[in-house]
């Protein structure tokens, strides 16, 4: 099938989890994509897996050098894109008065400042009536505990979203978010989790997600691919991927 034949598309944070399912899904789906991350271990892997249909980059999101320099890349890579899909992404887990300076300021260099400034330079590679992905959270709505300087960045994302969408609209660019709540993915989204964490996480997401499982990358890679490109009439909108994590569902007591 080639529903998106002759689309060009950039994934940061694509080696693995949400990323890489999505840009399995473009290649299924005949479209030329160009991923980042900055785990050379992660590229490696995912250069062994998609072989050379994929643009495998390292670019690292919290150096706006290396943004600049992702920009040149895609220009002359792949020139003009129809997708940007901002999912780098860095979390994690502590009280907040033990959060230090040095793992705030990664945190936000990496999940806020990072993407502002990959929109902001890949953006002019977007063709006219194109689209902008970005993931924020199930952590920005509501609070929790461990996990405030998180939660904080991913909430910046929403509102930038917003920003991006009445920016972008002279250019019928479309910027949407997908907001997935938990997720099975090789860290669950904290960095540097061990496997009894991974297993505690799993527990976690199963019984507080009112559907009862935690959810799947390809169900978050479908969700950003209707956002790019199916929902044409729809601009800064958050999609949840949450399971009714986040929309206040209980289960009835019978």
């Amino acid at each position: 099938m080639n529903r998106y034949a002759g689309k060009k598309v950039v994934v940061t944070g694509g080696p693995h989890g949400m990323g890489l399912a999505t840009v399995k899904a473009l290649l299924d789906g005949g479209a030329e994509v160009l991923l980042t991350g900055q785990n050379e271990a992660n590229l490696e892997a995912a250069r062994r897996e998609l072989g050379p249909e994929a643009h495998v980059v390292r670019s690292d999101t919290s150096s706006l050098s290396d943004i600049d320099a992702l920009g040149a890349i895609v220009r002359d890579r792949l020139g003009a894109i129809d997708l940007l899909f901002v999912n780098a992404g860095f979390a994690s887990l502590g009280p907040f008065d033990l959060v230090t300076e040095a793992s705030f300021d990664k945190t936000f260099d990496i999940n806020t400042n990072g993407a502002f400034f990959t929109v902001h330079r890949l953006s002019p590679l977007i063709r006219d009536g194109g689209s902008i992905v970005v993931t924020t959270s199930a952590a920005s709505d509501g609070g929790t505990a461990g996990m405030s300087a998180y939660s904080g960045s991913k909430a910046a994302l929403r509102a930038f979203t917003r920003a991006f969408a009445a920016e972008l609209l002279p250019r019928r660019i479309r910027v949407n978010a997908v907001s997935p709540g938990f997720i099975k993915t090789p860290t669950m989204g904290i960095a540097g989790a061990s496997e009894k964490l991974l297993a505690s996480l799993g527990k976690e997401g199963n019984d507080v997600t009112p559907m009862k499982r935690i959810g799947s990358p390809d169900e978050v890679a479908r969700a950003v691919l209707f956002l790019a490109f199916e929902a044409t009439f729809t601009t800064g909108a958050e999609l949840p991927v949450d399971g009714g994590l986040g929309q206040g569902l209980f289960l009835p007591h019978v």
